[in-house]
Formats: structure tokens, sequence, C-alpha cells
């Protein structure tokens, strides 16, 4: 009888922990995503007359600023804990509190869904506090199992969680009903482990370990796209294998292995030896490419779920407890982390201040703008914070085992999982088109997935596509799993939704470039970078057969841009690292062709310039054909901002076809409006 009451408490409670865990993950992820593009969203409006602005569009200030307090505040809430840490049914308030705050960011009931999410991770930071005071054992799962599920669903949406959108409202209800009631019916049927034995505290280095390793899951080892892209492979492969690593370590065999090798090693060293691995493995997973690399992304990702064990320890009697002061701590890590791993993105875009703090420009911005090309120190960083616990202890190892039976279930449970993900990461079969006579190509700036205002709206995106009837699409501005936008592999996402072939060629950390999109079969393709200034950027090439002998050539790209500043030099700069950029182009095309014979030719992209300048005459000297050419500048303008003129920024430039047509896309749902022209296969 005892023993079925401990395995019914020990299943409400893993139950428990597991819903809170993932919503705790899921919110986390949403509220980065949304506040960046809360905060560039006013930034970009403040440059705008309001009145020149859509309802909306417009980005709501106000509503903003409640947001950040909120935040704030929520950061804050934990250090509460150490008056009132010792009620034990704070944990049921803490779960009541996420569940019911995580239904409503899918309900309209007076705050925003970002307000909802914080305080879903409110109550889940004093949940886990909860959790390291009363039950120490189940702190790991609520991480191991939040961040597991959170990629099956990921799985089912094709990278976008599916848990955000209003037809997830009824899942949710119930998930959170079943949350609160597995609460409630743990306290009825009572604990029957010894509680002394549960008794923890967070130390220091167990909350600065937080923060890294809540930072390493969510950047990059948790999230499959990101490993894949990172080590340049194959998604649907990686799904599987990035779940088993983060759950293995629940099957307390697994955990016992590990408890075997770390033993080996000298108390002292044993630490350092496991943060090296993780460290080594991260440097050749996101350093080589193919396979190996992938399989290393992997490990590392089994080797840091291990480290959750090392988080929380047991407390001593009359210990004093800090825990609600050191995680605030480890959140302050975690946000600091974020916003530096944004700058290795955004180097390029950083302006100096200006009124009063204007003395910080000699520091802050050249800081910020050499944060490029660190993305790997920033994850090396994290891996090094997330393995101080396992350094620092040396009379203790968490990994215990198990019963046969607590290893059967956690096999089939993880397996389950496995399985399900592989089946929902399978791509869909893309029908290979033939088209004979003429094709439509179309280049489109995405802006990241966002609009002029920051808004995005990936399913307007692909409507805007399909409705071009392009059979080739080349994107620009594409990311592929940041962190800012929600961790979606944007091409990925765009293709299967549309049913076409894709390509994706980084330029920026691996996870910000170039993609092509394709309904007729992709024969070839390739990237290279350009010499750079400021953000890094590149020339992608793709090669499709629209029928069987018929080669077509695409090159996609994304100039730099022209960045408004005060510097005449730096604008000359700027104007010459175009130039520089396009002369790479030209060699590389030269290079493809030996002979200097082009086969049938399309050059698209960003240049970042308009038609009359130097820059864009220059591809009329090499004899390419401006898809464009003749139209009214106002109808083919393709870059669209609130305020400014309208101009033509996207080219589409044919070599050996002919174009039919042209037009522009008119919709809002990025800064950039899509081009597109038909064109027909004609002899060389």
């Amino acid at each position: 009888m005892i023993r079925r009451i401990q395995w019914t408490v020990s299943a409400l409670t893993l139950l428990e922990v597991g819903l809170i865990g993932l919503f705790f993950v899921q919110a986390l992820r949403f509220t980065i995503g949304a506040l960046y593009g809360s905060v560039a969203g006013v930034s970009a409006a403040f440059a705008v007359d309001p009145a020149l602005i859509s309802p909306e569009q417009l980005p709501d200030s106000a509503l903003l600023n409640d947001e950040l307090a909120l935040a704030a505040y929520v950061a804050l809430l934990p250090v509460l804990f150490l008056i009132v840490g010792r009620i034990r049914l704070l944990s049921l308030i803490a779960v009541l509190a996420a569940a019911g705050a995580r239904a409503l960011m899918l309900i309209d009931m007076g705050i925003s869904p970002t307000q909802a999410a914080l305080i879903v991770i409110g109550a889940s930071l004093i949940y886990i506090l909860s959790l390291v005071r009363f039950r120490l054992w189940a702190l790991p799962y609520f991480f191991v199992f939040g961040l597991g599920v959170d990629q099956v669903l990921r799985a089912f949406g094709d990278t976008l969680d599916p848990s955000w959108s209003a037809a997830y409202q009824p899942v949710q209800i119930a998930l959170s009903t079943i949350a609160a009631l597995s609460a409630l019916a743990s306290i009825l049927v009572g604990r029957s482990r010894d509680e002394a034995a549960e008794l923890g505290t967070l130390p220091l280095w167990g909350a600065v370990a937080l923060g890294g390793l809540l930072y390493l899951e969510l950047a990059l080892l948790a999230l499959p796209n990101a490993t894949a892209n990172r080590a340049g492979t194959d998604y649907t492969l990686l799904v599987p294998l990035v779940l088993a690593a983060t759950l293995l370590p629940i099957l307390p065999i697994v955990r016992s292995s590990a408890r075997r090798f770390i033993a080996l090693f000298d108390p002292s060293l044993r630490g350092w030896v496991w943060m090296l691995l993780i460290a080594l493995l991260v440097i050749l997973g996101t350093r080589l490419q193919g396979i190996g690399a992938g399989i290393a992304l992997v490990v590392a990702q089994f080797l840091a779920s291990l480290l959750w064990w090392w988080v929380g320890r047991p407390k001593a009697a009359r210990e004093a407890s800090f825990s609600g002061l050191w995680i605030v701590l480890g959140i302050t890590i975690f946000l600091l982390l974020v916003l530096t791993d944004n700058f290795t993105y955004e180097y390029a875009f950083v302006r100096d201040l200006t009124g009063d703090l204007a003395f910080l420009n000699e520091t802050i911005p050249p800081l910020l703008r050499g944060l490029r090309g660190f993305g790997l120190g920033v994850l090396l960083l994290a891996v090094f914070l997330a393995a101080l616990p396992i350094t620092q202890t040396q009379r203790r190892i968490p990994w215990m085992g198990g019963s046969m039976a607590s290893n059967a279930v956690s096999l089939v449970f993880a397996a389950a999982a496995v399985t399900a993900a592989a089946l929902a990461a399978q791509p869909p079969i893309v029908p290979a088109v033939r088209v004979a006579e003429t094709i439509r190509v179309g280049t489109f700036n995405i802006h990241g997935g966002f609009d002029e205002f920051y808004n995005q709206d990936l399913p307007a995106i692909a409507r805007v596509i399909r409705q071009s009837g392009a059979n080739v699409v080349l994107l620009q501005e594409v990311e592929a799993g940041r962190m800012t936008s929600f961790g979606v592999d944007q091409p990925l996402w765009l293709a299967r939704r549309l049913g076409m072939d894709v390509r994706f060629f980084p330029t920026n950390e691996g996870l910000q470039g170039l993609a092509a999109l394709s309904n007729i079969p992709i024969a070839f393709a390739d990237g290279s970078l350009l010499t750079s200034l400021g953000n890094q950027t590149g020339v992608q090439r793709i090669q499709i057969q629209p029928e069987p002998g018929v080669v077509i050539t695409l090159y996609n790209t994304w100039l730099s841009p022209l960045v408004e500043i005060s510097s005449a030099d730096a604008t000359l700069e700027q104007i010459q690292d175009q130039q520089r950029q396009l002369n790479e182009i030209i060699t590389l095309i030269a290079a493809h062709h030996p002979g200097g014979v082009l086969g049938r030719t399309v050059v698209a992209g960003t240049f970042h310039n308009v038609p009359d300048s130097p820059l864009i005459e220059q591809m009329r000297s090499l004899g390419f054909v401006d898809a464009f050419a003749g139209q009214n500048p106002e109808i083919s303008a393709t870059f669209v901002r609130t305020g400014l003129p309208k101009a033509r920024f996207d080219y589409i430039w044919l070599r050996n076809l002919t174009r039919l047509g042209a037009g522009v896309m008119n919709d809002s749902v990025s800064d950039h409006r899509m081009a597109v022209t038909e064109i027909a296969i004609s002899p060389r």
C-alpha cells in the first residue's frame, strides 16, 4: 500500500512538474521574441509621425512600458521567497497562477499575451524555489520535461510553437486544468517520502549555472533547427537525436552510468573535465559542417542535460538559505547572455548614444560593435557558467540510479516522445514541377519575419509568396532559429507551408542569412561570404532544372545597407563596401563560368541602392537585363517605409532569359515588397 502511494505521489508530482516546466519554457521563449519586437517597433515608430502609421501597425508604447515594468517586478519577485518560502501551499499557488496565466496567453481577458507570459515566468520562478526547498529530487525533471515536450510540440509545428495559435486554446485549457488538478491531488494524497531528505537549497553557483544552462538550451542545444543550421546538417535527422539527448538523463541507469564515469576522475578535476568536454563538442559542432558536427552538438546536449541535477543541493540542518536572492542573479545572467547574443547579430546597427548618455560613446557602442563573430564566445561562456556547480562540488555526485520499474517507465516515455517528434518532423513530399516554357522568379527581403514596426506574421508572408505564383523565391534577411524570432526556422517553415524545397545559406552566426524556395527541382546549392565592413553578408547560388537538359543558375544576395549616419567618411566607406561586394559577386560568377560564357542566369536580391546609381549601372554594363526596366518607378518600388520616399532596392537581373513581365506585390508584411518576374526559358 505504501509503495502504491509513493508511486501515485511521484507520478502526480512529475505530471505537475513537467507541465509547469513546459509552460515556463514556452512563456520564456515567447517573451524574448515579443519584447524584442515591441522594443524595436516602438523605437522605429519614434522616428515617424504617428499620424502616418495605420492603427493596426502603430506600436503601443504605453503597453510596452507596462510590460517592461512587469518584467522588472517578475525578475525581483523571487526575493519574496526569503520571507514566505516556508509556506508549503506556496507551491500550489504558483501552479495555479502559472497554469491560469498560460491559458490567458490565448484568451483575451484585458491583458496582453506578453503580460500573461511574464506572469507565467514569475509564478514558475516561485515554483522552482518551492521545488528546491521541499522536493529537490523533482527539480531536474522540471527543466528536462519542459524542454523535451517543447521540442515535440515544435516538431509538430515545423519549429513554430503551435501552442501560441488560437486553435490551441482548448488544448491549453485542458493542460492548465490537468496541472492544477495534479497539484491538488498530490496534496490530498499526501507525501510519503522522507521530507528531510527532500529539503534543498539553491546555492550561488547553482543559480549562476541556471542562467547559463537556460541560455545554452534555448539558444542552441535544445533547439534542433538551430543545431542543424549551426552544424550544416539535416533538421529531420537531428529532431529525434536532440530530443533523445535531452530525455535520456531521466533514466536512472543512464545517471548511474554517468556517475561511474565521472567517478573515475579526481574530485578536483572531474568538473573541469565535464566542462571541457561540452566546450569541445560545442566548438566542433559550430565550427565544422556535416553529420559529425551535428552529432557533436547532440552529445553536448546530453552532457548539458545531465547538469540540471547539479543546480540545487541538499540543505544542511540550520543552514541559512538565500535561494530567492540567488535565483534573481541567475535570471539576470540569463538576460545578459540573451542581450549579448542579440548584438552578435545586430552589431552593425549600433548607434551612438545621445543626450545625457553621450559620455558612454567611447565605451558602450564600440563594445557592442565588437561582438561581431562572438556568438561562439557567448556559448562557451554559458558552458563555463553552466558547469560551475560540478567544478565546485567534490564530495557529492547527485546522479543516482533507480529501480527497474523506474527505468522501464522512463524508457517508454522517452521512446514515445522521440518517436512522435521524429514522425512529426518528417518533411512533406514536394511534387516536382516541370515547366517547359515559362517560370516565375521572385525576390523577397522578409526582414527577419517582421514588418516595418516589428509585427511578425509568417503566415502572411507565406500568403504573399503563394499569391505571387512564383516557382522560385530568393529570400533575404532570413532567420533560422534566433531567440528574437522565437527560435523559428523561417525558411523551413515557409517551405513546408508552401510545398516547396528549401536551401538555406547562413551568413551570420549560422542562424541568419539567405534562402531559396523552389517547387522546381534544385540540382545544386552552395554559397560564399562577402567582405563586409558592416553586417556580414554573402551570396547564395542554386541551380534548378525546369526540364531535362535545362539548367538555370540563380544568385541570391544582400548587399550592405547604406545606413544614415552623420559622418561623410563613414558613408563613403559603406558605398565602397557595396562596390567591393558586387565586384566579388561578379568575380565569383566569372569563376563559375570559365571562358566568360554564361548560361541561363538570374542574379537577384537586395542591393540597397537606387536604379540610377553607379552600382546598379554596373550590372547593366555587364549585360544583365533589369526585369523591371522601363516601368514606372512608383509602381516598381520595393522599399516602402512610412514617412520616406518609396525606392527600389530589390532587383532581378537576367542573362540569356526572356522577360515576359514583372510586378511588385503590394503587401506590407515586410518593409520590402516582393518582386516577381515571369521569364521564358529561351535558348542560349
